[in-house]
């Protein structure tokens, strides 16, 4: 059965009622075995606290989308950690990720607050897009196997959970630009600059040689999840190479504006722009 358009779809925050649904809808997101779940208990005491626990309900009523995060301070400053963003696979690729994301930037701006990060896999080409190109986050650290070698989701498992840890200033001009399809699109110099890490047979093996200055490039699988099943030791070789090249070059200062991709290539491209 083909789902209900996104138009058809409200977004709210959830009630304690709907908190059955959302655990049982991470179930189906991450599998059954998914031990990072958040219990209703825990939403429950996220929302008392002034954090985000809001959802997409088709018109059944039924939980199809959530978004989950939690309030923090720095530097004696609010701001939100976004921990969970889950699409049931009927909804999946039809932009519903993005609108629980801006429902989740009016409701912090309404509250006074402008800062939010979350974690995402950098070689997950899709979220990347989103993140990047769509939303106008940007990476600001790379740490390694943030949720343990070994998670118990298979979308997790087998190459480790390394993560790009992605600052979104909700209030930044930037941002309001990419949310408005109207930032600068990636230069030409962008699209021809080199690619460090790889080559017409796959990823390097790292350690390789790291251009020191410019834009580069920093290829990944369009769909890694695809190439574990046909290629696990290549999908691990994508993990090692592109670790070795964004610490390298995030701990040199530079940026990540943008990823090029296109759909129907085999690869991505994340454009690092020089400090």
């Amino acid at each position: 059965m083909a789902p209900a358009g996104t138009n058809e779809l409200t977004v709210r925050e959830l009630r304690p009622e709907d908190y059955p649904q959302c655990e049982e809808l991470q179930r189906h997101v991450w599998g059954e075995g998914f031990r990072e779940l958040v219990p209703p208990s825990m939403m429950r005491i996220n929302q008392k606290l002034g954090g985000l626990v809001a959802g997409a309900f088709d018109p059944g009523g039924r939980l199809v989308a959530f978004v989950y995060g939690l309030p923090g301070l720095r530097d004696g400053r609010p701001f939100h950690w976004s921990h969970m963003l889950g699409v049931h696979d009927d909804f999946r690729g039809h932009g519903l990720g993005r609108e629980l994301k801006l429902f989740q930037r009016r409701w912090l701006l309404a509250r006074g607050i402008d800062e939010v990060e979350w974690t995402y896999d950098p070689l997950e080409s899709r979220n990347a897009h989103l993140n990047l190109n769509r939303l106008g986050a940007e990476p600001v650290d790379y740490q390694r196997d943030v949720y343990g070698d070994g998670s118990a989701s298979e979308l997790h498992s087998g190459i480790g959970t390394d993560r790009f840890v992605v600052r979104w200033r909700l209030a930044d001009s930037e941002v309001e630009a990419r949310i408005a399809g109207r930032a600068a699109a990636p230069t030409a110099a962008h699209r021809a600059a080199p690619v460090v890490n790889a080559g017409d047979d796959g990823p390097f093996e790292p350690p390789f040689e790291l251009p020191a200055a410019g834009a580069l490039r920093v290829a990944v699988p369009a769909n890694v999840q695809a190439v574990k099943t046909a290629a696990p030791e290549t999908a691990r070789r994508w993990r090692r190479s592109t670790r070795f090249a964004f610490e390298a070059y995030l701990g040199r200062g530079f940026r990540v504006p943008h990823l090029l991709a296109e759909r129907a290539a085999e690869l991505s491209y994340y454009v690092l722009a020089p400090p």
